[in-house]
């Protein structure tokens, strides 16, 4: 089941991508997701020639472009739902003592992905309250 919603997702970024190319509409949410794979050209290689059956190991110091590109989405809803409760405030608070906007993203996704790496860990919902303690401690 994770294989095929694994490819499921990557076929979801390959065709936004080859809409792109081929300027095609797009809908609201493969827009976004367009802006934040434009913001990453060391990643557009991948969606030039997709593959969903290519892994990304960490621990050989790779990055994997889809989850990556994934905490940029997840951050995204979370800033426009303003879910967990203050994270929009927080993000403009950041956002005002530092001009590079995706850097700011970055350091909070790495919040985002070290919450949600403890609650897969421990079998549990990610823990909002701490999650937004960690990004209070960005600077």
């Amino acid at each position: 089941m994770f294989q095929s919603e694994r490819d499921q997702t990557r076929q979801f970024f390959f065709e936004v991508w080859r809409k792109h190319q081929n300027a095609q509409p797009l809908e609201p949410l493969e827009t976004m997701v367009l802006e934040i794979i434009l913001r990453h050209p060391e990643y557009q290689h991948y969606f030039s020639k997709p593959d969903t059956t290519v892994d990304f190991l960490p621990e050989q110091g790779q990055t994997n472009p889809f989850l990556h590109l994934g905490l940029h989405i997840a951050l995204q809803e979370q800033l426009t739902t303003d879910r967990p409760p203050g994270i929009r405030t927080l993000y403009q608070s950041l956002a005002s003592k530092n001009n590079d906007l995706h850097k700011v993203e970055h350091q909070m996704m790495d919040c985002l992905a070290e919450t949600l790496w403890t609650s897969q860990r421990n079998g549990t919902m990610p823990d909002e309250q701490v999650y937004l303690a960690c990004l209070h401690q960005i600077h």
